[in-house]
């Protein structure tokens, strides 16, 4: 009985099995993330020289009157506010100056106010006809002068009250105090610099030209920098401003590169390196991980605009220490992948991003 029902179970075992094989859930394919990254103008092609991130507004700070310093508020590398105190000076001279020239004008004004009295007697008595015109002429002077003496002691007087003011230093903005020269119990002249203070906001680079290739500089000129800190990332900017003298002891010029992105992760002090591109010069340079080669021919993986990879041939120059130039087969508005090359293949879907690890939207125009 076992040997007749065994073969009607068997074919219902296998279509159960096949019923349930035809319910399993699609696999998913995901999406890799892969590294981009922008060619850059190649180092080969352009000229690179140090610099030092600077405040755009950078003013130094002096007392405008001199004296003996008797307070110093403020270190170096200390943030400021807008006219917060930051030293004051010996303030007893311009005190008991201030004092004098008030006491003048207290006897000006009584001068005056006498002066303008004898005026009125003497009009009045004219017009009485009991004293001559000459007299009441006289008495006229007299008022005017007194009023011409209060007038200038007046004004002495504010002159007096603003160089007492003057004993303490403010701040004009705020900002940090990036250099101090001056300590407690020196003696410093009206305009001596005690502090340089760099203003908040916008920041630049400082650089220095060689006086060889000063000629071919100009203002305006477009340049590409990079901080030390974030090595690979370049910013652009231009050249703002150029001296007109070279320094006695470099013989160089200085140049000041101001950036032309709204906000850069600039700080004082850093490191920059700015990049002018050669005359003549169109190389653009891509990181050696992002070199690939089939058969003795070189090739990149570009982003097309649906996020999909493309393989693009091009042509190198002379292998750098972490860049390769290339001269023909892209463009400065190419996304190209930065690492994992060799697991890529043509028509493949990928999820770009940057070094911030920030997607990045390839169809949208920069």
């Amino acid at each position: 009985m076992l040997r007749h029902a065994l073969p009607r179970a068997v074919p219902v075992f296998l279509l159960f099995l096949l019923t349930a094989c035809g319910q399993e859930e699609p696999v998913h394919v995901s999406i890799s993330p892969v590294l981009v990254v922008q060619p850059q103008p190649s180092a080969l092609a352009s000229h690179s020289y140090p610099g030092e991130v600077r405040a755009r507004f950078d003013p130094q700070l002096a007392f405008r009157i001199g004296g003996k310093v008797t307070r110093r508020l403020v270190d170096e590398g200390e943030r400021v506010k807008a006219d917060q105190p930051l030293a004051e000076l010996d303030p007893q001279d311009v005190r008991l100056q201030l004092q004098a020239i008030r006491a003048q004008v207290a006897a000006s004004q009584a001068n005056l106010n006498l002066v303008r009295a004898e005026r009125y007697r003497y009009k009045t008595l004219l017009d009485r006809q009991m004293v001559s015109r000459s007299q009441f002429d006289n008495a006229e002077n007299l008022y005017r002068s007194g009023e011409a003496k209060f007038q200038q002691l007046k004004a002495e007087q504010d002159v007096a009250s603003n160089q007492a003011s003057y004993a303490v230093l403010r701040a004009p903005q705020d900002g940090v105090i990036a250099q101090r020269q001056v300590e407690v119990g020196q003696v410093v002249a009206a305009g001596q610099t005690v502090f340089t203070l760099a203003a908040d906001g916008e920041r630049e680079v400082l650089i220095s030209l060689p006086e060889q290739d000063f000629a071919r500089f100009n203002l305006g000129m477009p340049v590409s920098v990079e901080l030390w800190s974030q090595p690979g990332q370049h910013f652009s900017g231009r050249i703002r401003e150029l001296s007109p003298s070279a320094d006695p002891k470099s013989r160089t010029f200085a140049a000041r590169i101001a950036f032309q992105a709204g906000k850069v992760p600039a700080e004082l002090g850093q490191s920059a390196r700015v990049y002018i591109q050669g005359e003549g010069a169109s190389a653009l340079s891509v990181p050696l991980s992002a070199l690939s080669a089939e058969k003795g021919a070189p090739y990149v993986w570009r982003i097309t605009q649906d996020n999909t990879l493309e393989q693009v041939p091009v042509q190198v120059g002379p292998f750098g220490e972490k860049t390769v130039p290339v001269l023909k087969g892209l463009k400065t508005d190419d996304w190209i992948v930065a690492a994992g090359v060799h697991v890529l293949h043509p028509g493949q879907e990928v999820r770009p991003i940057d070094r911030s690890n920030r997607t990045i939207n390839v169809a949208a125009k920069e």
